[in-house]
């Protein structure tokens, strides 16, 4: 469903990305970890058509990215670490005016809007501004409207910012059942914790190559760590 080939970014003398290869399966949460500056984000954008790869292919159910970028977006959520919300829409407002770019319409977005409001908890503010929320009602804001046009691929930059822990629990019952729904989701996050919780399988990116790629259990063994957070570690001191 998702699919990286040798992924390479380049900016000018520094590649933030190298041949960068994995996939996310349908069915399938993949959480994607590394340290600050390992070129995850980098990896996302370009997934996202937000940024051009220098070299390699990146697609989203057969679609590749640079050929065909409209199909793309059709295709994925992308939810990034910076909100980006417009602060003089409501809530609500603001999920129903991404609805519309989607292609969303009538009775469809009407419904589609309320049934994210209610899963979200977002129905307590759906009329207030954006810029009138906390950061834990605007990352659901967020979220919501990252999944207005209902995907087949999720992309997930650490959809728990700022959330307390039931907020957070919301989001991983969501990322859950559209696990069940068959939907490929690619996770990045810094929450050891929910890796364990949620991720099928793992890939550990450093300096912009993967260098390790399996379930946790796998990880920690090869490590030799009592626990993921250690094993983490333990594999990005290795590939320094």
């Amino acid at each position: 469903m998702i699919r990286f080939e040798r992924l390479s970014k380049r900016y000018g003398t520094i590649t933030a990305v190298r041949d960068l290869t994995f996939e996310v399966r349908p069915g399938e949460v993949y959480a994607l970890l590394g340290p600050n500056g390992a070129g995850k984000t980098t990896a996302l954008r370009c997934l996202a058509t937000l940024l051009r790869p220098t070299a390699g292919r990146v697609s989203v159910a057969e679609v590749d990215v640079v050929a065909d970028p409209i199909g793309t977006r059709r295709r994925i959520a992308f939810l990034a670490a910076s909100m980006g919300l417009y602060e003089r829409l409501s809530a609500r407002e603001l999920v129903a005016y991404f609805g519309l770019l989607h292609g969303l319409s009538g009775r469809a977005l009407d419904d589609r809007v309320e049934e994210l409001v209610v899963l979200f908890g977002i129905d307590g503010f759906a009329d207030r501004l954006c810029g009138r929320l906390s950061t834990g009602q605007r990352q659901r804001v967020a979220v919501a409207r990252a999944l207005v046009h209902d995907p087949p691929a999720l992309v997930l930059d650490e959809p728990t910012l700022g959330l307390d822990v039931l907020s957070g629990q919301t989001i991983y019952d969501f990322i859950t059942r559209e696990r069940r729904r068959g939907k490929a989701i690619l996770l990045s996050t810094h929450q050891m914790a929910e890796v364990e919780l949620l991720a099928d399988r793992v890939g550990v990116l450093t300096r912009g190559e993967l260098v390790a790629e399996g379930t946790t259990d796998e990880l920690i063994a090869r490590a030799g760590a009592p626990n993921l957070a250690r094993a983490f570690l333990e594999l990005v001191a290795c590939n320094r």
